[in-house]
């Protein structure tokens, strides 16, 4: 008997499936052959999963005597998997853009940090804000993100540096979870900054002795789902004992290791991530030849941030070497007060010209090797049969328009699906 679907997508220029075998990511040399389908078409079941995808006038065959509940013709356009941005501070309150024109007039990270800005102001503000004002700016940011087309998101808590405020954070991200249509993937990051007064170890010490055991609680009751654990191991903020003690704590009670490291010192957080097991590290603009190979070894992802070696005129990291060595590289925007970018499209345009990312492999992070850095690439990243039907539709006869045209996404971007509903049309 003929069942009904959710949507058929018809007659598509090229459908980019970026993995056709089940990949959990792409290094070497796999990156520079992505799957792509000329003249296809896709479907998607009434459970939000991929039924098939294929030649247009074989899915035509198949499914003739099927209802949808949705058909888009696709004609001359191109469809790519839903964009995975892998590291987000998307969650607080209070405004930096007076520290932009401080930036632009000579001021370092430092000197801001001193003057009383920085992490600092937005920890004061976010403490003062209320879970409803955190969620409504939060949901318009997701929203942005997800025009964008973003389909899946890192959020990071990060801006309490205390129980409570970091569990107020945490819950306005299961809220959006659990309500909105973008997939999350939630990372405890209380130990984002040592809070004033206290040392790095002291911090660690109440993190690890008050902080996770009232995670865990919350996490076994159902009130709270959190997937990583987030330290900012660095020069001058938690050195590698505490990011050990830290890391190794979460890692016990099941959360994935995702942290900060080697951003503006060469502090050998990058071979600690590989000891640990880590499912990735972010930044790594300091990293060192015996790190990254050892990342390569581990299979724990790095996650570039493009945005933050632009805006704060970092040294990029050394992006090459990773992809040389064998590393998994990923992509995130980074979007926080400091760095403030919505757009995937432009984070892999950055990637190629600054990183030295050819578009085949900045699409491949941005997509299947994001979520594997968020241990999703199972359900997210590709457009392959059985996986989460996450997409986007491009209006242009090439893919690649979507990295070449730097800051045309919004034009570009005709639909945004994610379990094949229709979450934006433009």
């Amino acid at each position: 008997m003929a069942g009904g679907h959710r949507l058929l997508l018809e007659n598509a220029r090229q459908v980019v499936m970026v993995c056709a075998r089940g990949e959990r990511f792409l290094a070497r040399d796999a990156l520079c052959r992505l799957a792509v389908l000329e003249g296809a078409s896709l479907v998607v079941g009434t459970d939000g999963f991929i039924k098939a995808i294929g030649p247009a006038d074989e899915i035509q065959k198949m499914f003739s005597e099927e209802s949808f509940e949705e058909r888009i013709d696709c004609s001359g356009k191109c469809i790519l998997p839903g964009l995975v941005d892998a590291h987000t501070h998307p969650v607080w309150a209070g405004e930096r853009v007076h520290e932009f024109a401080m930036k632009l007039a000579g001021a370092t990270y430092m000197d801001i940090h001193q003057a009383g800005g920085g992490i600092n102001f937005t920890v004061e503000r976010t403490r003062q804000a209320s879970e409803e004002e955190l969620f409504c700016s939060f949901q318009e940011r997701l929203q942005c993100m997800m025009r964008a087309g973003t389909t899946l998101v890192e959020c990071k808590s990060g801006y309490g540096l205390n129980l409570e405020t970091e569990l107020k954070m945490l819950r306005v991200i299961e809220r959006a979870r659990r309500q909105l249509p973008i997939s999350i993937s939630a990372t405890y990051c209380g130990a984002h900054s040592v809070p004033k007064g206290k040392t790095a170890s002291e911090a660690a010490d109440e993190i690890i002795s008050s902080h996770l055991p009232k995670l865990k609680e919350l996490a076994r009751s159902g009130e709270i789902h959190v997937d990583n654990i987030d330290v900012f191991c660095e020069k001058g903020v938690f050195d590698l004992d505490s990011t050990r003690r830290i890391l190794q704590s979460g890692k016990e009670m099941g959360l994935q290791i995702n942290f900060h490291g080697d951003e503006l010192h060469p502090v050998k957080a990058a071979e600690l991530g590989a000891e640990l097991g880590a499912q990735a590290i972010s930044h790594l603009e300091e990293a060192s030849d015996e790190g990254i190979t050892a990342m390569a070894t581990a299979q724990c992802s790095a996650v570039l941030l493009p945005t933050t070696a632009y805006m704060l005129r970092l040294k990029q990291p050394r992006a090459r070497k990773m992809l040389e060595e064998g590393v998994i590289v990923a992509l995130g925007s980074d979007f926080n007060p400091n760095a403030y970018c919505f757009s995937m499209p432009v984070v892999m345009h950055l990637a190629c010209v600054n990183m030295r990312l050819s578009m085949p492999e900045a699409l491949a992070a941005a997509t299947i090797n994001a979520a594997y850095a968020l241990g999703r690439s199972h359900t997210h990243g590709s457009l392959e049969v059985g996986k989460q039907g996450d997409l986007i539709i491009i209006n242009a006869s090439r893919w690649e328009h979507l990295i070449y045209q730097f800051g045309g996404h919004h034009e570009l971007i005709e639909y945004v699906v994610a379990k094949g509903k229709v979450i934006y049309k433009k």
